[in-house]
């Protein structure tokens, strides 16, 4: 029951993660609607964004994303690259997948 209990709530977490990485990415690319005040918002966005990316995956991904978020946000024209949901497919599909085959070379 418990491992059904872990498994549901790993489940909602990485849909969450998707869901707010994806809003989170097209948020930090908003600023490039207004020319000049989008990189001055930049300047008050890379700090939130970092804080929120460390937030939603802990340990050594959270930490390394988080800062890799920052400098996207705060280097000029560096917008449009979607850290949150770059960082949610390293997570869930390249570390599992990783993780998949040691299992099979266990079995």
């Amino acid at each position: 029951m418990i491992v059904q209990t872990d498994v549901c709530s790993n489940e909602k977490n990485k849909q969450r993660n998707l869901f707010l990485g994806i809003m989170l990415d097209l948020f930090g690319m908003l600023t490039y609607l207004v020319p000049f005040f989008g990189e001055l918002a930049d300047t008050v966005w890379a700090p939130i964004a970092a804080l929120m990316l460390s937030r939603m995956y802990k340990g050594s991904i959270g930490k390394v994303g988080g800062i890799i978020e920052f400098l996207e946000e705060i280097l000029p024209f560096s917008d449009f690259i979607p850290t949150f949901t770059l960082t949610w497919i390293y997570t869930y599909v390249i570390k599992n997948q990783g993780n998949t085959q040691n299992l099979k070379e266990l079995q």
